[in-house]
């Protein structure tokens, strides 16, 4: 089983560590690395749970214990997110960032594009 979002696979065969430890330990991994950034919106626990043909409440076992372990944060209704190492300014900017990824997505924005834009607005505020 493997979700094609986060690029996690569930290995069910006998031996194997429990499916909420590897969703875990995954996930922990991948935003350890950065190949899931600060502020990336995770799946909700019911469409990740379907989309690797797991329980819900495996998933959200999974979830609980990374939020424990400060990997990931809930925002209510927001929904679930890799959270940002670091201080509050840090974890602000990293969603800052992301809403910006996701608007600039959603205009349809080529990724030069959208980099260029956001650096342009960088040098502008931070000019000397």
């Amino acid at each position: 089983m493997s979700s094609t979002n986060l690029k996690v696979t569930i290995d069910g065969s006998a031996g194997s560590a429990a499916p909420y430890e590897q969703l875990r330990a995954q996930i922990a991994d991948r935003a350890r690395t950065g190949r899931l950034p600060a502020g990336f919106k995770l799946p909700t626990v019911r469409g990740l749970a379907e989309e690797l043909g797991l329980a819900a409440n495996t998933v959200a076992k999974a979830y609980r214990a990374l939020e424990a372990d400060g990997v990931i944060e809930t925002r209510g209704r927001n929904g679930t997110f890799v959270a940002a190492a670091g201080d509050a300014a840090a974890r602000e900017a990293a969603a800052a960032a992301q809403a910006f990824a996701d608007r600039a997505k959603r205009l349809g924005l080529p990724l030069a594009e959208a980099r260029a834009a956001a650096e342009a607005a960088l040098r502008a505020r931070y000019a000397q």
